[in-house]
Parts: structure tokens; sequence; C-alpha cells
């Protein structure tokens, strides 16, 4: 649902110390959720965060022991141990929540990673924009596959055989006017999404609200999607383009992780 907000204006002091305090979790968070040390190189690229800014919080982690340095190479520390769980049993929602994250925070739309429940989707991870207009991802809440770029792009991942039993057992609710419900169209937009590597809807689920969705792979297996959400009122060519690229290089992170 789309939904506006007045936000009390935030001193800029105050705004940097979040901003830095939410670094600093999503770096140990990233750095724990593999199996290998990484370089500062790989983590700034992932989460986005400039040289200069990582390299102090680094150093900082390091100094409480909540990172260890190797070289160049950076991995858990000692002051983890009561906290820390091991990558092999990190989740998916856990490997996803920083990359969303930055995501959400560079682009400042809703941002959400989406997993195939049967012929439904759920989001296990949502950031919701902070602009004042914005939409909302509803967590832990069952949504149909054909209304959102996230289900559509699953949707495109299946193989003939299972996507014959979807148009044979799922019910395809017209949400708004512009709801694509019928076989043909819905083949047609798989075939593109198929091509392009991403999926969009227009007003589809929400009046005024447009999706992109791009596929998550691991080892070959689709796992999920991540997609945004933004207002009619500020979506043009340039900012699809940025989307698209973001998302490309967020599902590119998250596959190799």
């Amino acid at each position: 649902m789309a939904e506006a907000s007045t936000k009390s204006s935030v001193a800029p002091a105050q705004n940097s110390q979040v901003k830095s305090a939410t670094r600093t979790l999503d770096i140990i968070e990233y750095v724990v959720a593999h199996d290998r040390p990484l370089v500062a190189q790989e983590i700034a690229t992932a989460l986005a965060i400039p040289v200069s800014s990582l390299s102090y919080l680094l150093s900082t982690l390091v100094e409480r022991q909540y990172l260890e340095r190797q070289g160049r190479r950076y991995s858990a520390g000692p002051g983890l141990a009561r906290l820390q769980t091991s990558g092999g049993n990190y989740t998916l929602a856990d490997r996803a929540a920083p990359l969303v994250r930055t995501m959400r925070m560079q682009l400042n739309e809703t941002t959400s990673f989406f997993v195939r429940e049967g012929w439904e989707i759920e989001a296990i991870v949502t950031e919701s924009s902070e602009q004042a207009l914005r939409y909302s991802v509803p967590s832990g809440q069952r949504l149909p596959m054909h209304a959102l770029a996230a289900g559509k792009v699953m949707l495109a991942a299946l193989d003939d055989d299972e996507l014959d039993r979807y148009f044979a057992e799922a019910e395809r609710e017209a949400f708004t006017p512009m709801t694509v419900t019928d076989e043909a169209r819905l083949r047609e937009q798989i075939a593109e999404i198929r091509e392009t590597g991403f999926a969009t809807t227009d007003e589809e689920y929400s009046r005024g609200i447009t999706g992109i969705a791009r596929l998550v792979t691991i080892d070959g297996n689709p796992v999920g999607s991540i997609s945004v959400a933004v207002p009619k009122v500020r979506f043009d060519e340039t900012t699809e383009a940025q989307i698209c690229d973001m998302l490309r290089k967020t599902a590119a992170l998250l596959e190799s992780s």
C-alpha cells in the first residue's frame, strides 16, 4: 500500500551517527555471513561504503576485536564469540539483509527480497523508503505471483511443465484495472522477462506504484528475487536504469556469497 507520512527533521550530526552505526552493523553481518576472509574493497563494493569511511570503521572493529585482520583480509574476530553464527548456518535472509539495506540507502526506495511459497511469494527482508510518499511491503504475508514484479520474475524461472501447472491451478485476481490476469498476456511477459532478466509491473497490485525485480539463483537454482517499488511520480527512464543496474549487481553479490 502507498502511504504518506510527515517526518520530523533530524540534525545532520544525528543522521551521520545513525548512518555510521548502520554501516558498522552491515560490515559485521556481511563479513560473518561469508566462509572466507574478505578484502576491504570487496566490502566497500558490496555495501557501497566509501573507502575512506570504511577504513576507519574496519580499524575500530579490529581494535574492539569484532573483526580480525590478516594481511589485507578481514574475518570475524574473537569479540563476536558469543554472537557469531557460522557461515554455514546463516540463512538466506541473513545474507540478503545487508545488501537489501544498502540498496534502500542508495536509492531511498522500498527494496525487498522475496521467496516463493507455492504459487505465492513472501517478503523475508524488506526495507522501506524514508521518503514521505512511499510503498510499504507487508512482511510475513503471502502475495500473488502474477501481480508483482518479484513474483513475475520467479514465474519466468519455472520450467514449462511447472508453468503449465501454475496456469491450471493458480487463481489470478485483478487488484487494479491494470492487473494482467490473462494467460496469453502473462506468457508474453514471461517470455520477455526470460530475455531481459528483469520483470516490471505498472500499477498492477497497487495504484500509483511501479515495481522492478530480478531473479536470484544460487548454484543454478532460483532461490528468490530482489525488487524495488517506486511511486510513479518519481519513476522515469533514468531511475529505471539506475535500479536495474543495482539489481543486477546486488543479485550477483548474493549469488556469489
